[in-house]
């Protein structure tokens, strides 16, 4: 039998690098994607045609288009005139061949292969023959769209993010079989809109997907686990790591039935266990609980759409823990280093008397020294008076010895992040430290239990990790031990609160809730750049650029520390034996070769010499 034959390459002139050739855009699927990209298109002086099968999506695409641009003119952003253009430049069908015309076709129907094949399929009859086609797929192999399509030649991947307006980052995905004129077309196309693109291989998440649904994927194991409730994991992620939204409502916002379809295909990849989709995702996916489309998920929202979060039976009934703590009225702070510092000051500023105990009087003095600088900042930026400055002075007090905290009713550990180095201190506290003192360490990543046995009051002891810089970050893990009593761990969200801190609560296991999520993601992003599929400086862009984040993972890698990073990553995996979890040999090898980030002024970039 004869092998069929394979169609003619599509004419793609040679010009097609140029985006002057794309003057017509058809958009094949208005929901929130799809408009939000017409949107784009229209702003930026191109005619776009919306295609949905539904009426309603084609009239709500409509609308939303016409509020989009009346707040932009409200905003000042455009003229109405500008305005007016815009939405002339718009009109919506239900009939696929009114796409006939386009330059490029951008398909964002929902994330199911066989609707996709379909559409392109359909698109092959209707389009010309010099069109490119993109599909706006996450989870989906580009390749496959390609292989299956009559010109695999002139299909790509061009994936923008939520909400498309906004959000700077446009993936561009090549397969084997894409022509580079097509391509070039799109990348500057994309520059032409304002976007950043990044051109990046098929695979399932592409890049900033491919670290961020792992990383989503993990919070909802978390809550499904118990470990945490939704409102401590995502509090925990924005104000630890400055992220715009937490975990549990950006799978919300997202879809949590899209966020399983894109995990599903990145496991068949990967057949990474950090990538094997949460039963719970699948679980709301089966009930119609898909997010804020569904008007619940994670979530119960006002109605379907709406980004209103209303009370439901989750929802925590007020802080019952801030009720029968102990007094707390002098804390003492073991350390002179810069976490101890700062946590020193936090505490002076809200009015507790504070002993400051280090390994010498010299040390001690020195750290003072620090936060009576700190402070004199805070007065020059006008966060602080002359007279609270002096307050919280004066209720500092320096010392040699741990002796010193024979009186205090709180004790905070903030030495270095050696096992036995604390348990040793600990050991100390136990002898030094009056009955009914609460103790408390700021590991981010040992457990705290070690430290409660190695004193004769395991009950008052409790983990109280602060982020730094201290007098900053408003994060506080409260980490209990299952020998923790209830008053000691009461007496710790009250004083979270006088501090003006936003405490999250979870349990004795390594690497608490912020670090569980954030060093596998970045280890993630490591193992990217082993792999070669992206570099440091496209992987930093697609994350800021398409996740809203404020580092990158290479920028924050080498801020926090390769070493440091290794050693927490190191623990994660001994702790919960995933093979997914071993740090990436890149890291190692940059450690071991001492590039530990900017301190060494060289990790996954070099740096200027202070």
């Amino acid at each position: 039998m004869d092998r069929p034959s394979t169609p003619p390459p599509s004419p793609l002139p040679s010009s097609a690098g140029s985006s002057s050739l794309i003057s017509t855009v058809a958009v094949i699927g208005l929901g929130t994607m799809g408009t939000g990209i017409a949107e784009v298109l229209v702003r930026a002086g191109r005619e776009v045609v919306g295609v949905d099968v539904s009426e309603a999506a084609v009239l709500r695409a409509g609308a939303a288009l016409e509020a989009a641009t009346a707040r932009a003119v409200e905003r000042g952003r455009v003229t109405e005139d500008e305005r007016r253009a815009a939405l002339a430049r718009f009109r919506a069908s239900c009939d696929l061949n009114d796409a006939a015309g386009a330059d490029l076709v951008i398909e964002v129907v929902p994330e199911d292969y066989d609707l996709k094949h379909e559409v392109f399929t359909a698109l092959d009859a209707v389009v010309r023959p010099t069109a490119v086609l993109a599909t706006g797929t996450n989870a989906l192999s580009v390749t496959r769209l390609a292989a299956d399509s009559a010109h695999p030649e002139r299909v790509l991947g061009l994936h923008f993010f939520n909400p498309a307006p906004a959000m700077k980052l446009v993936e561009v995905v090549s397969s084997v079989l894409t022509a580079p004129s097509a391509v070039a077309a799109v990348t500057e196309l994309a520059h032409e809109l304002g976007k950043e693109p990044v051109a990046v291989g098929d695979r399932p998440g592409f890049v900033a997907d491919g670290l961020l649904f792992g990383y989503l994927n993990q919070a909802a194991a978390m809550f499904e686990s118990r470990y945490a409730t939704r409102e401590d994991i995502d509090a925990a992620m924005r104000l630890g790591c400055g992220l715009p939204m937490g975990p549990l409502a950006l799978l919300d916002l997202i879809g949590v039935d899209t966020a399983h379809t894109v995990l599903e295909a990145m496991y068949a990849a990967s057949h990474d266990r950090l990538h094997a989709p949460a039963p719970v995702l699948g679980q709301l996916a089966a009930a119609g609980l898909t997010g804020r489309k569904a008007g619940r998920g994670f979530y119960t929202y006002e109605a379907p759409g709406s980004a209103t979060v209303v009370a439901d039976a989750a929802t925590p009934a007020g802080d019952a823990s801030a009720a029968g703590g102990r007094e707390v009225r002098s804390v003492g702070v073991a350390g002179s280093g810069t976490m101890a510092s700062g946590i020193a000051e936090v505490f002076a500023k809200a009015g507790y008397q504070v002993v400051l105990a280090a390994r010498s009087q010299e040390k001690a003095e020195a750290a003072t020294g620090r936060i009576a600088k700190s402070l004199a900042r805070s007065v020059d930026k006008g966060r602080l008076t002359a007279e609270e400055r002096d307050a919280a002075l004066g209720r500092l007090v320096p010392a040699a010895s741990l002796d010193a905290f024979a009186e205090v009713d709180l004790a905070v550990e903030a030495v270095a992040e050696d096992l036995e180095v604390k348990r040793r201190l600990f050991a100390t506290l136990d002898k030094v430290c009056k009955p009914g003192a609460v103790l408390a360490t700021t590991t981010s990543s040992l457990p705290v239990v070690a430290c409660a046995r190695a004193t004769s009051r395991p009950q008052d002891v409790i983990g109280m990790h602060f982020f730094n810089p201290a007098p900053a970050m408003k994060l506080v893990e409260v980490v209990r031990t299952v020998l923790t009593a209830d008053d000691a761990h009461a007496t710790v969200r009250e004083v979270c609160a006088r501090l003006r801190k936003h405490p999250v609560d979870c349990h004795d296991r390594a690497g608490f809730i912020v670090n569980a999520l954030l060093f596998p993601y970045l280890n993630n992003a490591v193992k990217m750049v082993e792999e070669h599929y992206a570099s440091p400086d496209e992987i930093d862009a697609a994350m800021k650029l398409g996740g809203g984040y404020p580092m990158g993972p290479f920028e924050l890698l080498d801020v926090v520390g390769l070493d440091v990073s290794l050693a927490i990553e190191r623990v994660l995996h001994r702790e919960f034996r995933d093979p997914g979890l071993a740090p990436a040999p890149l890291l190692e090898h940059l450690v071991a070769a001492g590039c530990l980030g900017r301190k060494t002024g060289r990790g996954f970039r070099e740096y200027a010499k202070a």
